[in-house]
């Protein structure tokens, strides 16, 4: 019998089968090779477009971008307010009265021991919540945890508002180091990340300015309220700390998720229509997909050098330098004697100047730290961030020894007293213009973008801790029933400050500034 014309052989079928799947294997491969070859092409003329771009085609293209970064930036005004206004109430008479002891020459005081206590109480919470962010952040989102943290600011500040004690004053400060400890670094890496490469330094330094301008209110604060005798002086500047944190929460919920996150997350649609709301209309040859897969294609590119995005993953190959280099850039803020800025009030007052005089040096200080910030904006269009860093660095030396001579006249030396002060203001000008500002900018290129955010936690950690070492040991060289060294702590840092200038000589890149370009100049 002959064989139905519809049976087919078996190995006839399977090879047929096998020629479609191999067919359809094969467009396939070539899809995904013709859309990996259009991500690499768009991703080149994305990155040939941002390198290229000057100041004025950035600030023309990225306006949304400079706004919301400036607004999340705004939070790190709380942190440069509590940090100062807990180190004047140390010179303060009615927060001495409330909280201190009575000393042995009639005057209220709080004790070495307590004054280091209250200092590190909010460092110790700020490094456990800039961990917690690191991980936080990656898995939620930067505005999810920003706006978190704002909520928890509001809460924590009614612990300081109506404490009784100063045990309750040190649970006030632990419990608001957490919040601001997420401000630290999550402001930071969300301007490096939703802004062109030419505005980054700006930006990021525009942080520092933020932190000055706190401790300029709370200076103005504490001077208005100086000749105040009843418990108001000290909860009005604890009052003024909830003004803050709900308009920007309501920026927070209107801002735009980092693109860069969105990437990483695998939410490429999304991470588009992030970069439009960053961006306005001022480049008609600006290219959305051409922006999302430079992203896209820098962050595949360091999956493949260095695979994960854990802390373990910070200490390992050419990150481990990058590590080294970003830890110690930021722990040489502290070990420059930069300490002694938070203390400032207090200082004034053990120098020999009267408590008035002494918070409104701290007023002018704080001042002279704003401009010094804007003045690095200049100095960062012609110089490289290198070396303003190490050219600061050699100039605090210089100022701390100076401090250190002058000291030797004595206190009730009423030049000199003036001239101690009169040098911790060229101190404050002279970091703010370069080592304060340039660290922010530093910071934020000199990691990978993939750990970037995890970096930058253990660089303000390792910062942290030293400042936990700082306002343990600055208390007892200033406070008069201590060490009692008052400007002869100037020796001291400027020593310090000495080893980490050949440090910054020796180990801080040049190569970094080369890699970014025209950003903030070249060395």
């Amino acid at each position: 019998m002959a064989a139905d014309s519809h049976d087919t052989d078996p190995q006839t079928a399977d090879a047929n089968a096998a020629h479609v799947d191999g067919s359809a294997v094969t467009r396939l491969a070539e899809k995904r090779n013709s859309d990996f070859a259009t991500l690499v092409e768009d991703a080149q003329l994305g990155t040939a477009k941002e390198q290229q771009m000057s100041i004025k085609q950035a600030l023309k293209l990225y306006p949304k971008a400079i706004g919301w970064s400036v607004l999340l930036s705004t939070a790190i005004i709380m942190e440069g307010y509590d940090v100062v206004l807990m180190g004047s109430f140390f010179a303060f008479p009615p927060f001495q009265e409330k909280y201190g002891v009575l000393n042995p020459d009639g005057t209220y005081g709080l004790t070495a021991a307590w004054q280091a206590g209250l200092s590190n109480a909010i460092n110790v919470g700020q490094i456990l919540g800039l961990f917690a962010n690191g991980i936080i952040s990656e898995r939620f989102g930067y505005r999810k945890t920003m706006m978190g943290s704002l909520f928890l600011t509001v809460a924590f500040i009614f612990v300081l508002f109506f404490a009784q004690n100063v045990e309750t004053l040190l649970v006030g400060e632990f419990l608001m180091g957490f919040p601001l400890g997420v401000f630290q670094t999550l402001t930071v890496t969300y301007a490096s990340e939703v802004c062109p490469v030419v505005l980054r330094c700006y930006l990021t330094t525009y942080v520092n300015l933020c932190w000055v301008i706190g401790q300029f209110i709370a200076s103005g604060v504490l001077k208005g309220l100086v000749d105040r005798k009843d418990e108001w002086a000290y909860r009005i500047p604890f009052a003024i700390q909830w003004v803050w944190p709900i308009p920007i929460l309501v920026g927070v919920f209107l801002a735009p998720e980092s693109p860069w996150w969105l990437v990483r997350k695998g939410r490429i649609e999304e991470a588009k229509r992030s970069v439009l709301r960053l961006t306005g209309k001022g480049d008609p040859d600006f290219n959305v997909d051409e922006t999302v897969a430079m992203i896209i294609h820098t962050n595949e590119l360091e999956k493949e050098i260095a695979a994960g995005t854990t802390y373990m993953d910070c200490f390992k190959g050419t990150d481990l330098r990058r590590t080294e280099i970003v830890c110690l850039t930021w722990a040489a803020q502290n070990l420059s004697g930069a300490g002694l800025m938070s203390y400032s009030t207090y200082f004034y007052v053990q120098a020999g100047l009267a408590t008035s005089n002494s918070f409104s040096m701290s007023l002018g200080q704080y001042a002279l730290g704003m401009v010094g910030t804007l003045f690095s904006w200049v100095l960062m269009t012609y110089f490289g961030r290198r070396t303003l860093y190490v050219g600061g660095l050699a100039g605090l030396c210089v100022v701390l020894f100076i401090v250190g001579f002058v000291s030797l006249a004595g206190n009730e030396n009423t030049s000199a007293s003036w001239a101690t002060g009169s040098m911790l203001l060229v101190y404050t000008f002279l970091y703010d213009s370069t080592v304060g500002p340039v660290c922010y900018s530093l910071v934020s290129e000199l990691s990978s973008t993939r750990l970037r955010t995890k970096t930058v936690v253990l660089a303000r950690n390792t910062y942290n801790m030293l400042s936990i070492v700082n306002n343990v040991i600055i208390p007892y060289m200033l406070n008069p029933t201590a060490w009692a060294w008052a400007g002869k702590a100037g020796f001291f840092w400027g020593s310090i400050c000495l080893t980490v200038v050949v440090w910054a000589f020796f180990r801080l890149p040049r190569s970094e500034e080369r890699r970014v370009g025209k950003e903030c100049g070249s060395s």
